[in-house]
């Protein structure tokens, strides 16, 4: 059970215990699905001790079923009852793992009730949410194989003279019909818009010659899969196909270096130095890629300074770019898997240049 393996962590770590509010760490420690409730507070309290216990308010009674559970109702002061649940776990005092997003004014309230010492739930969860097992990298799989599907709906479209925010809007209908829901909002970067890598759609109209930057992803099963494409429509000019081809290659030289007991770093340097080789080192502006799983950013991170050292289980995005300002830009991003000892791509859509 995924508790009992954190609880043996915080044991291991010299810590007395945690909260976790609502979010994918709820879900991967419990399978409990509840949304952040507003103001609500709403909380797991988890003893190193080996004993747990949910607060959340009354109306997720009909939701919330065998499991350790408190409610409480509007009109009662939810952090008397947390007080009163940190006392019958003996977590009055001591180090608390708590949980990285956890609101503001809910952290608030819990500091009031005690001498804690905080530490952020990321450090100790990470160790067990980045290596994978074959259930949840079939799930990404799926989610992989939606994005996969609805690329290959976009190039059936008629995308010349559509606004950006036109084609987002399809994209994310597309991936909503063949999955669990969008692991993101859709970016659709057309023209010099795609020297923006997080451009935000907007009105302006795909024409020829332009490159356009496709980047959205699905959820299957509450695990995510996060791609991206550049197409042209017509002809581009000479520049951009080059820059293309300088990304597509060094897209492949990065997944070539996946290897288990290989350095993030490594995987990003590959991609990185092939871009500075041809001359554009200066408009790669991002780390090449970012771990994938129940969140759409999250451990590995594959940059410069990424020292994690790959193991069978980890996921993570290749995702080099060039973003030249006033002509465009290109990215190429594809899910990768570390398994038998090597890299895997989970999605497969066409990486040669499609011309529309």
């Amino acid at each position: 059970m995924r508790l009992q393996k954190l609880i043996s962590l915080m044991k291991e770590r010299g810590f007395d215990g945690a909260l976790i509010s609502p979010g994918t760490n709820l879900y991967y420690l419990t399978g409990l699905r509840i949304h952040e409730a507003g103001e609500r507070l709403t909380v797991l309290v988890v003893s190193a001790d080996g004993d747990y216990r949910l607060l959340a308010p009354s109306l997720y009674e009909n939701v919330v079923r065998n499991f350790p559970v408190t409610f409480w109702r509007d009109g009662e002061n939810p952090y008397d009852k947390l007080a009163w649940i940190l006392a019958e776990l003996h977590l009055s005092k001591g180090r608390l793992l708590i949980e990285d997003t956890m609101r503001a004014d809910w952290l608030i309230g819990v500091i009031r009730l005690g001498p804690f010492e905080f530490h952020p739930l990321s450090s100790v969860i990470r160790e067990l949410r980045m290596r994978k097992d074959r259930h949840e990298i079939e799930m990404m799989g799926h989610a992989a194989k939606a994005a996969d599907r609805v690329f290959d709906e976009i190039l059936s479209w008629d995308l010349l003279g559509m606004r950006e925010r036109e084609l987002a809007l399809k994209i994310e209908l597309a991936v909503r019909e063949l999955s669990d829901g969008i692991s993101f909002e859709p970016i659709v970067a057309s023209g010099e818009n795609g020297a923006n890598p997080h451009h935000e759609p907007g009105n302006r109209r795909l024409r020829k010659g332009d490159m356009v930057i496709l980047d959205y992803g699905a959820r299957w099963k509450g695990y995510c899969s996060d791609i991206t494409r550049t197409i042209a429509i017509g002809r581009p000019s000479e520049r951009l196909v080059e820059i293309y081809e300088v990304v597509r290659e060094a897209q492949e030289n990065a997944y070539r270096t996946v290897r288990e007991r290989t350095k993030a770093k490594e995987v990003d340097r590959a991609a990185r130095e092939t871009i500075a080789r041809a001359g554009y080192g200066e408009y790669f502006t991002h780390r090449t890629g970012h771990g994938l799983g129940l969140d759409v950013h999250e451990e590995p991170y594959i940059g410069p300074n990424g020292e994690t050292i790959l193991e069978n289980g980890m996921t993570f995005t290749i995702e080099p770019g060039i973003y030249v300002p006033g002509l465009g830009g290109v990215r190429i991003e594809d899910d990768v898997a570390v398994l038998d000892g090597k890299g895997k791509r989970l999605t497969r859509a066409e990486r040669e240049l499609i011309r529309l």
